[in-house]
Formats: C-alpha cells, structure tokens, sequence
C-alpha cells in the first residue's frame, strides 16, 4: 500500500499565499494536526517513511515517524511544484498581474506558472520514487509493504494521477487535500496496476 500524507498548516496556508518551494513553517495548529494524525499512519505500520524535504514536510514526518518508530528519509523530488513567479502570492495577486492564469494553470496540466514547473513536470520527477520502491521490493512483497510518503498537496494530486495512469485531460478532477490528510492506493501481487483505495482520509481534527 502506498499513503500519502500531505503537511500540517502552514504560515502561508493561513495568510493564502502560494507556497511552491518557499520553504513555510507549520503553525501550532499544524503541529497539533501532526500529532494527531502521526498515531492513525502507525496503526497502518508502515515499512518506509519518505519526505519532502522543505520543512513543513519533514516537520510533519518527524512526528510520523515517532508514532512510528521508523527513520525518515528526506527526497527533494517530492517537493511541492515550484511555482516560479506566483511563489509567496496570493489567489487575488495572481489574478490582478496574471489575469485568467489561475484557472489555465487549474485546467491544464501541461501549463507552467513563469519560471515554474507543470503538474507533468511535477509528476515526472516524483514518479521514479515509487518506481524505486517497487525495484527494491519483489512483486511477491510488495503486495505486503506499506509506504508513506510526506509531501504536499499539488505533489499528491498529480502523482495520484500518474499512479492511476489517468489522462491528462482528467487530471484536474482530482482535488486538492486537507492538511495532514492522505490518499490511499493499494495493488494486489496478481495485477499490477494502482487502484485508489482513499482519498482525503483523516483524522477528526
């Protein structure tokens, strides 16, 4: 089973400012949301924890992974999409020296924001950690390993459509994720192919 687990809130979270690469700092609240959540990803007894590198990631994966008692292992390529020009501003900002862009960059996954990356290009980088997993275990284990990974929420949304192997074109039918909430996919040893088992999955917060 593959988890993946998006941060706790952040300053920008709660300011509405686009994150991207900037590297945010989880509020109290995003630290409560952490804990809260870190006993719930240990009941699934995960064999691999992954993170993000940006703090707010490995912040919320520090807390996983004492329910745990499993090591993390931080992976920029599960950064959140780096959002070039638009990092640090707000929808309303965006809107007023970019007019329409927000809604192109929602309904096409090959746009980029200026100087950014698009959710193809998010995918393409992300996919090969999941790929790397799948070399480390046989097909025979890999039905009985569970890995969780802590990223972000645009991260999360694209790599569930590359997983399920959608086209781009039914790409933004998948929303976005609350904080500290996750999706879910499952495989059986017999049949190769992803299948979403949960999506937005949490705790009460």
């Amino acid at each position: 089973m593959l988890v993946l687990l998006r941060h706790g809130q952040t300053d920008y979270n709660v300011a509405g400012r686009m994150q991207g690469h900037i590297d945010s700092v989880l509020t109290e609240t995003g630290v409560a949301q952490a804990a809260q959540v870190a006993p719930a990803i240990a009941r699934l007894a995960p064999d691999r924890l992954i993170s993000s590198d940006l703090s707010r990631a490995a912040d919320t994966a520090d807390a996983v992974a004492a329910a745990c008692g499993q090591a993390v292992k931080l992976d920029a390529r599960l950064r959140e999409t780096h959002l070039g020009d638009w990092q640090g501003q707000t929808v309303e900002e965006i809107e007023t020296g970019y007019p329409g862009a927000i809604a192109h960059w929602r309904s096409d996954p090959a746009w980029a924001p200026p100087g950014g990356e698009s959710r193809i290009d998010v995918v393409r980088r992300s996919l090969p950690v999941v790929e790397e997993l799948d070399e480390e275990y046989s097909a025979e284990d890999a039905a009985d390993v569970t890995a969780v990974l802590i990223a972000h929420g645009g991260l999360i949304a694209g790599l569930v459509c590359g997983l399920l192997a959608l086209p781009t074109s039914a790409w933004p039918s998948i929303g976005g994720l609350g904080n500290c909430r996750w999706a879910a996919l499952g495989r059986r040893s017999d049949h190769p192919r992803w299948r979403l088992t949960g999506y937005n999955v949490g705790v009460h917060q």
